[in-house]
């Protein structure tokens, strides 16, 4: 006789103040991932709309609102517009490595100049080294550390410049959390190439596509996933093509 299935317990968040959009409020339903399974069940709970962070998968599940819609590129038919070819280009030189989820103190770094860069007042400014540790190393599925160096001298690595938590699920990679330097000389978009190739690589493993998490209508800090097509998204009868009305320029 086989061993009974084991299904997940889920669990639902108090409500509390949206990130996304001022005056809403936002709950979250999860469970946890663990076990000899976990990456079975994170890969059929990404196609329904779950992100993962550390050993919890999680979705919205807000009473009065179904802005935050899952978002994701079809690898294959990508095809980059003159303003992406032109990010592959300028950043063709940067050294990209897979690295093993397991945190150092030169990611760490870079994520401190990219919080206060880009995000001085968000919910992460307070994440110290060990918070950042737990982050990158309580995952339970495959994941990697995609880190973005420029060349190097003399024997020596590059400076690293952009790196990504990443999850490779049966179906796709998805990005859980990216950061870079948005000073580097010479690098303006470096966050689009960050995406740009990831979708390059999901394509050159045949994968079908790269899971962006959460699109936000009216949040500006979302938009940028929308330029990144074709796109499907995620609703009440499973995922449809997405054409957005009106994409926006990258302007790095």
């Amino acid at each position: 006789m086989s061993a009974p299935v084991r299904f997940p317990r889920f669990f639902v968040t108090n409500p509390g103040p949206c990130p996304y959009l001022p005056g809403k409020t936002e709950r979250k339903v999860f469970t946890e991932l663990n076990g000899p399974h976990a990456d079975e069940l994170n890969d059929a709970l990404g196609r329904i709309g779950f992100r993962r962070s550390q050993n919890v998968a999680y979705r919205p599940s807000c009473i009065d609102c179904k802005a935050c819609v899952s978002v994701r590129v079809l690898t294959s038919e990508f095809q980059p517009n003159a303003t992406q070819r032109r990010i592959i280009r300028r950043n063709s030189d940067l050294v990209v490595s897979a690295c093993r989820p397991w945190s150092t103190s030169e990611q760490y770094d870079l994520l401190r100049r990219y919080l206060g860069q880009r995000h001085p007042v968000g919910g992460m400014t307070n994440m110290d080294d060990m918070d950042y540790a737990d982050m990158v190393e309580q995952s339970p599925v495959r994941s990697n550390v995609i880190e973005y160096r420029t060349p190097g001298r003399f024997g020596r690595l590059g400076e690293l410049v952009g790196a990504c938590l990443t999850d490779q699920q049966a179906d796709g990679l998805s990005m859980i959390y990216s950061f870079y330097d948005s000073d580097a000389d010479g690098r303006p978009g470096l966050g689009n190439y960050i995406i740009l190739d990831h979708i390059m690589r999901a394509k050159a493993a045949g994968l079908p596509y790269v899971y962006l998490g959460y699109w936000v209508e009216g949040a500006a800090r979302m938009q940028y996933k929308i330029r990144y097509t074709p796109l499907e998204r995620l609703g009440p009868e499973g995922w449809e093509r997405f054409e957005p009305a009106a994409l926006e320029s990258i302007t790095g």
